[in-house]
């Protein structure tokens, strides 16, 4: 039996068909392949730059809590300094302090020294003074009585010059003898001393 020339035309037409349709259905699944493939990498790439991202944001986190520490070791460091300066301050204070009372203390122990002394010197002086007046007074004393003797003595010689130029001493038996040598003499000689 022969086979008729348009059926065996047909039948390669439908068999080129199919080939087409097989290659645009590779065609496809190539298609679908590719993109399936430029999805992945896709995918791949944005999770790469999640972690890229996270990484940053790691770092960055880092970063910031390092600064955080260094600036927290700062302030506490800066504390310590000022606790350290206010405690030398307070030290330097006593010391200011103690230095003062100490200056006081020598300088009315000073000033009671000198007190004392002034009045030793007073003292002194009052006794110096004191001296150099009974020396005076006793100089005066001894004048007086140098003077005293002196009348004294002048006194008994007028008067015995008196007895001897009238040959005896006035009596009190005779008033008018005894005005007269008072009047002669004239130092106030009476003859009741006699």
């Amino acid at each position: 039996m022969q086979e008729n020339p348009l059926q065996k035309e047909s039948e390669r037409e439908r068999k080129r068909e199919r080939e087409k349709e097989r290659k645009r259905e590779r065609e496809k699944e190539r298609k679908r392949e590719r993109e399936k493939e430029r999805k992945r990498e896709r995918e791949k790439e944005r999770k790469r730059e999640k972690e890229k991202e996270r990484k940053k944001e790691r770092k960055r986190k880092k970063e910031k809590e390092r600064k955080k520490k260094k600036e927290r070791k700062k302030k506490k460091e800066r504390k310590k300094e000022r606790k350290k300066e206010k405690e030398r301050k307070k030290k330097k204070e006593r010391k200011r302090k103690k230095e003062r009372k100490r200056k006081r203390k020598k300088e009315k122990e000073r000033k009671r020294k000198k007190k004392k002394e002034r009045k030793k010197e007073r003292k002194k002086e009052r006794k110096k003074e004191r001296k150099k007046e009974r020396k005076k007074e006793r100089k005066k004393e001894k004048k007086k009585k140098k003077e005293k003797e002196r009348k004294r003595k002048k006194e008994r010689k007028e008067s015995k010059e008196s007895i001897h130029v009238y040959d005896k001493a006035p009596s009190k038996s005779n008033p008018m003898l005894q005005t007269f040598l008072v009047w002669f003499q004239g130092i106030g000689w009476k003859a009741d001393s006699l």
